[in-house]
């Protein structure tokens, strides 16, 4: 990184001028800012997504070309949470006239600090801000006001395109509400890493996990394993869940205990490549997580 940094000076002298006249250039770091990004930009600019389908995000390093791809960003859009460190460093080594508009999301909501018994010598907030789609309709409003902010002149599309957005994912969250309201029990058991702490504090739902957060661990701990096998046979749990890209190692083990079904619930820290290229979307993805919520709450 110390490196990428060092050489982002050089860098800059070579890009090209950002975008043609009257058409924005957005760079966004993950799938959900690209997402949200595509659907309020629309046809009037072009979006470009960092971190390629099926990278593993926590793992990222950018490239050179990805460096100047920021530097020639009208707007670039990132979450800012511990994953996205190398983007801050980023920016910061850009002169004033050199660096792009900045949207960091993180800013838009109320973070939540990480649910782990580790002890910090600072408040350490999970990042996986737009698993709560009440989280995601204020990512697009903050969206939607940076846009209108850079491009004036087509504030009225991109009000009416975030209003379309925020009225799909609205319909969602009020079914995500009515199937835990309707729901036999109150609690989800994820065999795998957890990036749903805010989803599972927005509909008030309990929840046991292999591991805190997505900590880079492969293995639990057997008296964690075994927690997860005792608490889905004492309480009749019918699934437990992998994220998506997961080795399901884990998920397996617990079902094969147990007789659970496995069901994936999409973080969307990243899409495989076929589903990028199928055109999958935020609300797409999240109302195959509906069913698969449905399914294990019943």
């Amino acid at each position: 990184m110390k490196k990428i940094v060092m050489t982002l000076a050089l860098l800059t002298l070579l890009v090209l001028p950002a975008v043609a006249e009257g058409r924005l250039n957005v760079v966004a770091a993950n799938f959900p800012c690209y997402d949200f990004a595509r659907q309020v930009l629309g046809d009037r600019g072009d979006v470009t997504m960092l971190i390629k389908p099926g990278v593993e995000v926590h793992a990222y390093e950018p490239t050179p070309a990805d460096i100047i791809a920021i530097g020639e960003a009208d707007l670039f859009v990132y979450i800012g949470g511990e994953s996205d460190a190398w983007a801050d460093n980023i920016l910061a080594g850009f002169d004033g006239s050199a660096a792009p508009a900045t949207l960091r999301m993180m800013d838009a909501v109320t973070p939540l600090e990480e649910d782990d018994d580790a002890a910090h010598d600072a408040p350490e907030y999970d990042e996986h801000i737009w698993t709560s789609p009440k989280n995601a309709m204020a990512m697009v409003a903050a969206l939607a006001d940076t846009l209108c902010r850079l491009d004036a002149a087509n504030a009225d599309a991109y009000r009416a395109a975030a209003e379309d957005y925020i009225a799909q994912i609205g319909e969602l969250d009020a079914a995500f509400e009515a199937v835990v309201a309707n729901g036999a029990r109150k609690e989800l058991v994820f065999a795998d890493r957890f990036p749903f702490l805010y989803f599972t504090r927005e509909y008030g739902l309990d929840y046991l996990a292999a591991f805190p957060s997505c900590t880079a661990d492969t293995e639990p701990t057997p008296q964690t394993l075994m927690l997860l096998i005792q608490r889905v046979m004492e309480d009749n749990i019918p699934a437990v869940y992998a994220i998506e890209l997961s080795t399901q190692a884990v998920a397996r083990t617990v079902a094969e205990e147990t007789g659970a079904e496995i069901l994936t619930l999409h973080s969307m820290q990243t899409v495989t490549q076929a589903e990028f290229e199928a055109g999958e979307t935020y609300v797409s993805l999240m109302a195959r997580n509906l069913d698969a919520v449905r399914r294990g709450l019943n």
